[in-house]
């Protein structure tokens, strides 16, 4: 039978029902391991995984990371790696080595976290009669007594801990998904209202930016909890419904009904006229006028551009497998070179669409070297104006510096 000590507080200090039910309850474990009666109870855990679980799992016990850094400490001051709870586990360091190990912690932020951590049932006093820490050593040097703070109870808890911290990771990861959902939600919401306030749709537009604002102003907190994050979440998911709905009602019957090939057009100036691609074959399409001179063809398709401008693929969420994907991407790129709403639909309306989102795809491929993509995209508008701007000398030189 385990010898049953004296634990309680020097001084001042008050012994409470619930710190003497925890040593009786200890007592009695530890005399369970030590008889070989404990079954699979071994009462031994690594300290420094115990202390990284018990780091994950700190907010079921409601401890700080600085009285975390102190039970470290303490932990530090034993010289085994596992702790081995069938008996108790005596540290006696001073206040000043105790202080030191805890990157200078001062002696009543000490106590304060001692205290919290006797509460948290992870640690006992075992305090002497004059209240100062020590050990008695035997002739040869063992240790045969000792007054301090007792570890066991950490070690015996190591089952308890390790279970809290798998569930609190899997709290942590269900918390980020849901963080996530919520900043894709108000991206997406943010896209659909900023088209919307572009083009001119018609709508209540202004109000949705304000109910925006409300709904985004804070929304993320960095210590939000779960319950108040899935609520935001599910409020983001009815007014994004609201929002893509009032943003197809003001679609024109044409805009809801057009295809891939009503869409796909072809844009002519003096030197060549871009095609589109029919069934995965490149085709070049327009009727020349009666007395001109054939102007010359250059067939592009988006494999052709796939290979010279891989970069505006990353843009299209499902890949870039139509001429509409790179034209959605190329509204989104546009804004991230920093190109103006004007000048991007001049450059649309002198280009044609497709053509003005192939230079956005190429622009992309050289953003480093274009110092101002809005003025560059403008002098290349105004070539357009004047009939003569050509894809395929941009496109061969791009190109030819990717061989």
């Amino acid at each position: 039978m385990i010898e049953r000590v004296g634990t309680t507080p020097f001084g001042g200090g008050r012994m409470s029902a619930r710190v003497f039910a925890r040593q009786a309850k200890v007592a009695e474990r530890q005399e369970k391991l030590q008889a070989g009666t404990g079954g699979n109870d071994t009462g031994r855990a690594d300290k420094w995984q115990l202390l990284r679980a018990l780091t994950e799992a700190r907010g079921h016990f409601g401890l700080s990371d600085r009285a975390i850094g102190l039970l470290e400490a303490l932990v530090s001051f034993t010289p085994d790696r596992e702790l081995d709870g069938s008996k108790p586990i005596i540290v006696f360091p001073s206040n000043r080595e105790l202080s030191l190990r805890a990157r200078g912690m001062a002696p009543a932020t000490i106590r304060r976290h001692i205290a919290a951590l006797i509460d948290a049932g992870l640690l006992f006093r075992r305090d002497s009669a004059n209240g100062k820490r020590y050990c008695l050593r035997g002739d040869h040097g063992d240790v045969e007594d000792a007054f301090g703070f007792d570890l066991s109870p950490l070690a015996l808890k190591a089952a308890e801990i390790l279970s809290l911290a798998e569930q609190a990771r899997a709290e942590a990861k269900a918390l980020r998904l849901v963080r996530t959902e919520v900043s894709l939600h108000l991206r997406d919401i943010s896209k659909i209202i900023t088209a919307a306030l572009e083009e001119v749709r018609s709508g209540d537009w202004d109000q949705f930016l304000m109910r925006f604002h409300e709904l985004s102003f804070g929304a993320l907190p960095r210590n939000v909890d779960a319950p108040s994050l899935r609520s935001l979440r599910d409020r983001l998911v009815a007014f994004r419904s609201e929002v893509e709905n009032a943003y197809l009602s003001s679609l024109s019957e044409e805009e809801m009904s057009g295809n891939d090939l009503q869409n796909e057009r072809h844009y002519q100036n003096s030197n060549t006229d871009l095609p589109f691609e029919l069934n995965g074959q490149e085709t070049s399409e327009g009727a020349e006028a009666p007395g001109k001179p054939e102007p010359r063809r250059v067939a592009v398709s988006l494999e052709r551009l796939r290979r010279i401008c891989p970069q505006i693929g990353d843009y299209c969420s499902g890949g870039m497998k139509t001429w509409q994907d790179l034209q959605r991407a190329a509204d989104l790129v546009r804004s991230m070179l920093g190109i103006s709403p004007d000048a991007w639909a001049k450059a649309k309306k002198a280009m044609g669409e497709q053509a003005a989102s192939i230079v956005i795809a190429m622009m992309l491929e050289r953003a480093e070297d274009i110092r101002s993509p809005g003025g560059y995209l403008r002098d290349l508008t105004a070539k357009a104006e004047r009939k003569t701007f050509s894809i395929f000398p941009m496109m061969q030189a791009l190109e030819r510096n990717r061989e």
